[in-house]
């Protein structure tokens, strides 16, 4: 896949197994997150995602779970048309201030296959046992 990251900036997997490559703050400064505090961070990353893939923008587990850091959006899509910078919309959802540093992985981006369904406008649609029924409507257990 084609990429134009600023050096040190193009997305890493950390290990030989990993679904998703890091990406990481380009800032100049740190960045204060307040809790409750959202700010979109650049990434200085832009990709050339193949035709028929997205680009799919997930949280760090361990920024989740440890600072309540998270992608506001998740998963974000980057569809393979779009050709500018990758910006990552965070939220402080903790109980403390946190601080991203320049360099800070922030994100991880997956690649996925993606479908273009053809829509049929019907007024009949097939049976099924759940129907209509929503959020729950499947039980508990």
């Amino acid at each position: 896949m084609r990429c134009s990251a600023h050096r040190g900036y193009a997305p890493e997997y950390a290990s030989s197994g990993a679904a998703g490559a890091d990406l990481r703050a380009f800032l100049e400064e740190p960045l204060s997150l307040q809790p409750g505090e959202r700010h979109v961070v650049p990434t200085g990353v832009h990709l050339e995602i193949p035709p028929g893939f997205e680009g799919q923008v997930r949280p760090r587990s361990g920024l989740a779970a440890r600072q309540g850091i998270t992608v506001i959006n998740a998963p974000g899509t980057i569809d393979s048309d779009y050709r500018g910078e990758i910006m990552i919309p965070l939220v402080n959802l903790g109980d403390r201030e946190v601080s991203i540093e320049p360099g800070d992985r922030i994100a991880q981006l997956v690649l996925a296959p993606v479908i273009q369904a053809t829509f049929v406008d019907t007024r009949d649609l097939s049976e099924t046992g759940r129907g209509a029924g929503g959020f729950g409507s499947t039980g508990t257990r």
